[in-house]
């Protein structure tokens, strides 16, 4: 394995699953009705092609954010119902020097950037595959990385 410098950042915790399926509605059924989660907001957008459940589990800096979501558009791109895991979240402590540090590092980003997420966190994406010009991917796993607010990042700090 190669040395790497140094990282500028801590990944946290999770922040968020994101659970995809045709019809949002049967998600609901075992996620709220049955497990209990609250639903907390809800988001639409033409953009992602999606229309999401915004659901929490647990309380405070380690809630835990569970998105039921459905496509807007079945046949449309993201198709964030064909992956019924369709993300990991992670809390970054420091988001803009995550993405600088790992992009030096081969990583690749999917399109977007850095931009508010439906949470009103500023988010972006590790693509699922690598390229030529960046190699490193998730290994077929959506990774969000998610810019932690001051009071996760205070209380992952007293866990240490």
């Amino acid at each position: 394995m190669t040395e790497r410098p140094s990282k500028p950042f801590r990944v946290l915790g999770i922040q968020q699953i994101a659970i995809g399926g045709e019809d949002k509605a049967r998600l609901r059924i075992l996620w709220v009705d049955l497990f209990g989660l609250e639903v907390t907001g809800t988001f639409r957008s033409e953009r992602e092609n999606v229309d999401e459940d915004i659901c929490a589990l647990g309380a405070g800096p380690f809630r835990v954010e569970v998105d039921l979501m459905q496509p807007l558009d079945a046949q449309k791109k993201p198709a964030v119902h064909t992956t019924p895991l369709n993300h990991v979240g992670l809390w970054i402590d420091d988001l803009p020097r995550a993405v600088e540090w790992l992009t030096a590092q081969g990583v690749r980003f999917a399109p977007g950037g850095i931009r508010r997420g439906a949470a009103g966190f500023d988010i972006c994406f590790i693509h699922p595959k690598g390229n030529e010009a960046s190699p490193i991917g998730g290994e077929g796993v959506l990774i969000e990385l998610v810019q932690a607010p001051a009071e996760v990042i205070e209380a992952f700090a007293r866990m240490r």
